[in-house]
């Protein structure tokens, strides 16, 4: 086993004053605190930021990125380089690629192209989100041998997962690292990838890992890779949380110092922790001061590994709890200061993520506050419901206003009314399952006032507003079919928009029959929908209406019916003439069904109308043995042949040959079918 290195090889930077780890950003003064500056991070080493840059380029990292070593003194990014702000993939790699030190502010949603993508980033760059509107979709980033003085902060890394847990055939992880050092990973929200959110490989030291939340993943977080002893690594404030297995796992690292993380498996969640805190090898790892909630086997060593606990709490959990052998005195490295393990829950909640403050100026700082509001159940928001935020929304308000809805189920209806454009409505948790919108009205539901309320007015969540975003929750109806079949008309909504530009992102639409409805606000005007990243849950026509409707890069989960068949149609277009209709792309179509059980869609001519001419094509999607080998079918007298349903370059067990029944695109016709031709010269980022 080696020995700790000594304090020559391992010299604290200089700085003025300690960093005061431990004080999280939402816990300061709202609109006046600049997270750097208040706690004298102005080191004396690296460049010097310009006068006229916002406080937070100047931030610098503790822990052990902060240790001078192997030529780099502290890790400081691009301070000092010009700072610019990006909203295309092509900005984003050519700075983060470039010789030349930058600031980089990802000012928007960057969704990665393939899928998968992970850019090079060079030395002396400090990747960050502007506020909370910085988003990579699809991919990450890598930081290869040698590539040092790196700052990845405050974005929101998501969503590059092929349906399959595990997987060795997409290795697309969040932020990997091979024979890096001096890199600070920092108030970002890392989730749902193909393979690690992060990795830190192949000798990768000086290292710090803050203030992030980590979830809904199977591999969270991977150090080692090599038979080498050499990786030093501080992980704290972390909020870990419906993950599987390496949450980390530490391989061969010299000195693992994690500290104030909390890990939580929550009841009823899709994903189960296998094991926490994992040292292997010849590991030394100090674990201090962390919180384990519901975790399996939350911390397990090997024979030749080392861990050293003090002042961790563990509740609810159970199997391996290990620690032995001796490690080291982060104090002899760097300065920092522990939280109570007990008060980790609020301190992560409310810290831990990226952060408004982070990534603007002060300006754009005080305008997002003036346009934010907050709801929450507790009464810790400014309202206690949805609908309430949306009700203070002046009237054909200019600009956008963002409603935060923090964790909680929230049993209401909500509508946005067409004269309240550019709302957002985004959940604060650490998964889009936290918040979540439920109501449970059907179509034939009595109304209070006499009559039912028809398909389109059992939504849950109805949008009549053009530029609406939705992000990182869950709208649901969750009306029982079995106990109502009294009731003849069981259509229930989970959500309604009939509106232009509205993009759904990140969030989960749950039903049973007609799930999503994405319609327009009349039949002779334009409603394009883009849904990213995204579940879409039912089994009759659970995507249905007359909108020009995108469903990119998500998983459309096939349920069974209340008496336990399995049957249905997923999609049930009802496109104007000369419009395009519904597009699924870059998918996959799975769920606990019997295998040639569901239809892709079929033709709703609605009112009987001849003049429509509905269409879906499904394209590049993974499609289960649920779909039926002749995927479309008839509708209410009206024969699908008669309209537009077509396939292209789909796979899976799902897919099939080309035939009569079985449309397929040619390359040519598929080249004008893609995601930009149904967009038409829209663009959705987040806002």
């Amino acid at each position: 086993m080696s020995e700790p290195r000594s304090k020559a090889q391992h010299r604290r930077r200089r700085s003025r004053t300690a960093l005061a780890v431990g004080v999280p950003l939402a816990l300061t003064a709202a609109g006046t605190f600049t997270y750097g500056t208040d706690l004298g991070l102005l080191g004396s080493s690296g460049r010097q930021a310009s006068a006229a840059a916002p406080a937070w380029a100047a931030d610098t990292a503790d822990g052990f990125a902060s240790v001078n070593s192997l030529g780099q003194n502290g890790t400081y990014g691009g301070r000092g380089g010009k700072t610019v702000t990006v909203k295309t993939l092509a900005d984003l790699e050519k700075y983060a690629t470039a010789a030349e030190p930058y600031v980089i502010v990802v000012a928007g949603t960057i969704t990665m192209n393939p899928v998968g993508k992970e850019i090079k980033v060079k030395s002396d760059k400090t990747i960050v989100g502007q506020g909370t509107a910085g988003h990579i979709v699809g991919g990450g980033f890598f930081l290869g041998q040698g590539v040092h003085n790196v700052i990845i902060r405050n974005l929101t890394i998501r969503d590059a997962y092929q349906g399959i847990w595990n997987d060795k055939d997409h290795d697309f992880d969040a932020i990997q690292l091979d024979g890096a050092h001096h890199v600070w990973i920092d108030h970002n929200d890392l989730r749902h990838m193909a393979d690690g959110l992060i990795d830190v490989r192949k000798d990768s030291t000086n290292v710090t890992v803050s203030w992030n939340k980590l979830s809904d993943n199977n591999k969270t977080f991977g150090i080692g890779w090599t038979e080498n002893v050499k990786t030093d690594i501080t992980i704290h404030h972390n909020w870990i949380r419906e993950t599987e297995q390496r949450n980390p796992s530490t391989d061969n690292a010299a000195h693992a110092h994690l500290y104030n993380n909390f890990l939580e498996d929550a009841p009823g969640t899709a994903i189960t922790s296998a094991y926490g805190n994992y040292s292997r090898g010849g590991t030394k790892m100090v674990l201090e001061n962390s919180l384990f909630q519901g975790v399996k086997n939350p911390v397990i060593k090997d024979s030749g590994a080392a861990v050293v606990q003090r002042g961790n709490s563990f509740s609810g959990t159970s199997g391996r709890n290990e620690s032995g052998g001796t490690a080291f005195d982060p104090k002899s490295y760097y300065p920092y200061t522990l939280d109570k393990a007990a008060d980790l829950p609020a301190v992560l909640k409310a810290g831990a993520g990226p952060r408004a403050s982070i990534g603007t100026t002060a300006a754009v700082t005080k305008a997002a506050a003036a346009t934010t509001l907050t709801v929450a159940q507790d009464g810790s928001g400014q309202y206690r419901t949805v609908q309430a935020a949306v009700n203070a929304v002046p009237a054909n308000n200019p600009a956008r206003v963002v409603i935060t809805v923090k964790p909680g189920t929230y049993r209401e209806l909500v509508k946005v009314p067409a004269n309240k454009p550019h709302v957002t409505i985004q959940g604060t948790g650490g998964s889009r399952k936290d918040t979540t919108i439920v109501y449970n009205n059907a179509s034939g539901t009595p109304k209070p006032g006499g009559g039912t309320y028809g398909t389109g007015g059992s939504a849950t969540v109805a949008v009549e507003a053009d530029d609406f975003q939705a992000r990182n929750l869950t709208i649901s109806n969750d009306f029982d079919e079995k106990a109502n079949q009294n009731i003849k008309d069981q259509q229930a909504v989970a959500l309604r928009t009939a509106a232009d530009k509205v993009f759904l992102d990140g969030i989960i639409v749950s039903g049973d029959q007609d799930t999503l409805l994405l319609d327009t606000a009349s039949k002779d005007r334009l409603g394009r929908v883009y849904v990213s990243n995204s579940y879409v849950i039912g089994n009759v026509d659970f995507i249905f209406g007359r909108a020009t409707a995108v469903v990119d890069k998500s998983v459309i989960t096939l349920k069974k019916r209340w008496n336990g068949t399995s049957a249905g149609y997923i999609t049930a277009p009802s496109t104007a003439a000369n419009r395009k209709g519904i597009l699924i792309a870059n998918s996959t179509v799975n769920g606990d069904v019997s295998a040639g059980s569901f239809y892709l869609g079929r033709p709703w001519h609605a009112g009987g109308d001849a003049s429509l001419d509905p269409q879906t094509t499904v394209r590049n999607t993974n499609l289960s043995s649920a779909v039926k080998s002749t995927p479309w079918t008839d509708m209410s007298g009206f024969s699908w042949k008669d309209d537009r349903f077509a396939e292209y370059g789909n796979y899976g067990a799902g897919a099939g040959p080309a035939s009569t029944n079985r449309p397929h695109l040619t390359d040519a016709q598929a080249a004008n079918q893609e995601v930009a031709d149904w967009l038409a010269g829209w663009t959705p980022s987040a806002s």
